[in-house]
């Protein structure tokens, strides 16, 4: 019988997982049901209670072997036809607080510090959605927020892959 295996030689954590909690774990890795209660649901599926699910996800949230847990948009569905990636010129000391004020916006789904900064300038990047055609003035408007004027505009053309990883 062959042992999964680890960094470092060790077995891997979730080789020691109960049939049962690794069952949850393959639930919880896709989409999760939409509904009031997806927990409730993937509990009847498993036939463990709500609470014994969000109390195992707990469990891998504790023991490291989940970092987060969120909802993924799925943008172009939900009528967001028009996607640019924006990157921002910022003074290394501003980042933080310009970093902020973006991800303010409604329309910002993901705002980040890039270092190195990208062709030697550009330092903060965000993702920005529209349902029409990119509007130039919030653009400006954004541009004010962050206090710089020296940004790019990258739009996205097409969409590859929006997928998680599957460990189970």
């Amino acid at each position: 019988m062959a042992q999964e295996i680890g960094h470092g030689g060790a077995p891997s954590p979730h080789s020691q997982l109960s049939p049962q909690k690794a069952e949850v774990a393959r639930r919880l890795q896709g989409d999760i049901p939409l509904t009031s209660r997806p927990f409730e649901q993937i509990g009847r599926t498993v036939k463990l209670s709500e609470a014994e699910v969000l109390e195992i996800a707990d469990g891998f949230k504790r023991q490291g072997l989940i970092r987060k847990f969120g909802a993924i948009l799925r943008h172009q569905l939900a009528g967001y036809r028009h996607n640019v990636m924006v990157l921002w010129a910022v003074a290394p000391d501003r980042c933080e607080n310009a970093g902020c004020r973006l991800a303010a916006f409604a329309e910002v789904t993901h705002c980040y510090e890039r270092t190195p900064p990208f062709a030697g300038k550009y330092n903060l990047f965000t993702m920005v959605h529209f349902r029409h055609e990119a509007d130039e003035a919030l653009l400006g408007r954004m541009a004010a927020a962050a206090g710089t004027a020296d940004f790019r505009v990258l739009r996205s053309i097409e969409e590859f892959k929006k997928s998680s990883m599957e460990y189970f």
